[in-house]
């Protein structure tokens, strides 16, 4: 399974990036996907989930800026972030879920907002 993720960079407060993750060696209509991130010096923490149904959810506290997405037919899984603010600084990591409960992951994106 490898998982590459991609659109991470830099931007300025409230600005926006759409991160992206390609999947392979994996049925991906039968997995969950999800989007986690690591900011500097804290542990890595789930910002968004979408089940194989296409049902998302995300952390609390992103108060409905991020919006996760997938395609199918692509093997990508989306992240869209609005109005970034500094606190969403961090590596950016795509995962996956099996129904086993297995977890891949990405190699990571990082995403540098500046205030």
């Amino acid at each position: 399974v490898q998982l590459q993720a991609s659109g991470g960079g830099l931007a300025q407060a409230g600005g926006s990036l759409r991160l992206s993750c390609v999947a392979s060696g994996i049925i991906f209509s039968s997995v969950d996907m999800g989007w986690y991130r690591q900011a500097p010096g804290k542990q890595r923490e789930l910002v968004a989930f979408i089940t194989r149904a296409g049902i998302g959810t995300y952390k609390a506290s992103l108060e409905g800026r991020f919006v996760i997405s997938r395609d199918n037919a692509k093997s990508m899984v989306y992240l869209q972030m609005n109005s970034l603010k500094p606190e969403d600084t961090g590596v950016y990591y795509c995962n996956s879920r099996t129904r086993d409960f297995l977890d891949y992951w990405g190699q990571g994106t990082l995403v540098t907002v500046s205030s």
